[in-house]
């Protein structure tokens, strides 16, 4: 079977019940200590009403540099969060306008109930998908003329996409009321070396929308385009509702966050972690540290390593508080046996929505998470844009 060098399997996203949506962002296939901002230091403030979510275009006119737009399908949201950054780093690249696509859980959830869309646009032009398809689609990208793009081997000799074969496929493109009516099969990359090739085999002109079947990016995320996270800036609504619970529950007093991945497919995941110099967002932590491989312990740390590391940095930086976001066992009776001399609380919210976890986790004054999740991936590059401390579960 020859596999894509270039994208990943695009795994189908878990079925998740509407009343909570499932997150927890890794596919199952596949520092030192220091001193954490003050508590007074950090911005808990709720989020001035003034700053909107609006359309990136308010008179939505047709930009003839061409247009990007892909379905965000591989696995649960740490995994969609890898790809997207990717497809932001590729669309400015090729000097195209970046179709923001909806994020997909069990329903297409447009990227603005999540983000803002006006930091983004710092970077590169952008446009919500839903105001694509309403306002320019119609005119510009009609139906009759829409084309699917999907990678394939040269010698497999294929000349279809299958753009909506399966879910969370079908039902994403269904979202946007998009079917296909041709297809345009590529068997180059996304790498810089080939950026050229994009822009002179493709021009605007005779493809101004390029809607491809997964997104148009390497995963994990490559290393050079972890900055660009400083663009992904969670909404007014996500974090009105994350301030919400850190003023309520961590009121002036500093806490640390911590991600526990210990449920049982995590934990058969893990058995194939040791010895692998990759491992789902293992490049992580090895980016720095050539040479390294992944060890078990980092994947599936032991009761012993989480208390161990907790601790330790409880006392670094003083907090009082600690805040568990996890899939499965929180362990809130082992860690505050552990903590009694500091005298910590521990708390678990559960949120209906993980991205609160997300939310809440980034405001830290100091994070440990999983090398290998994606879930932390996603903390850790948030943390990174604000110069927060992150430590990691058998690697700090």
């Amino acid at each position: 079977m020859y596999i894509n060098p270039y994208v990943y399997l695009f795994i189908p996203l878990a079925c998740a019940l509407p009343g909570k949506i499932d997150a927890e962002g890794d596919d199952l296939v596949s520092e030192k200590l220091s001193t954490s901002t003050p508590a007074a230091d950090r911005d808990t403030s709720e989020p001035s009403s003034s700053s909107s979510n609006l359309a990136t275009e308010t008179k939505y006119e047709w930009n003839s540099n061409g247009y990007v737009i892909f379905c965000p399908c591989m696995g649960r949201f740490g995994n969609q969060a890898d790809h997207y950054l990717g497809a932001i780093a590729f669309a400015k690249a090729i000097g195209r306008i970046l179709v923001l696509p909806p994020w997909r859980t069990y329903r297409n959830v447009g990227f603005n109930e999540w983000f803002k869309v006006e930091p983004l646009q710092e970077y590169l032009p952008v446009i919500l998908a839903e105001d694509f398809m309403k306002q320019l689609a119609p005119k510009y990208w009609p139906p009759g003329k829409r084309s699917g793009w999907c990678w394939q081997s040269q010698q497999s000799g294929t000349t279809t996409c299958d753009m909506k074969e399966g879910n969370p496929f079908g039902p994403f493109w269904d979202g946007l009321d998009v079917d296909f009516d041709d297809y345009v099969v590529y068997h180059i990359s996304y790498d810089d070396y080939e950026i050229d090739q994009w822009k002179t085999r493709y021009p605007p002109d005779k493809y101004p929308v390029m809607a491809f079947k997964g997104a148009p990016a390497r995963f994990p995320i490559l290393e050079k385009h972890r900055h660009l996270h400083k663009y992904l800036q969670w909404s007014d609504t996500i974090m009105e509702e994350a301030y919400e619970y850190i003023n309520r529950t961590f009121p002036g007093q500093k806490y640390v966050g911590i991600h526990l991945r210990n449920e049982v497919d995590w934990e058969r995941a893990c058995e194939h972690a040791e010895g692998e110099k990759t491992y789902m967002a293992s490049t992580q932590c090895f980016a720095a540290h050539a040479g390294k491989t992944v060890t078990k312990k980092m994947c599936l740390p032991s009761k012993e390593e989480v208390l161990r590391l907790t601790k330790n940095v409880v006392i670094s930086t003083r907090a009082k508080h600690v805040y568990v976001a996890t899939d499965k066992n929180p362990m809130i009776a082992e860690l505050e046996e552990h903590l009694k001399s500091q005298k910590v609380k521990v708390h678990h919210l559960d949120p209906w929505l993980p991205q609160i976890d997300l939310a809440i986790l980034g405001q830290a004054d100091h994070f440990i998470g999983n090398c290998i999740s994606s879930f932390s991936a996603f903390v850790k590059r948030e943390r990174d844009a604000k110069n927060k401390p992150t430590s990691f579960w058998g690697f700090s």
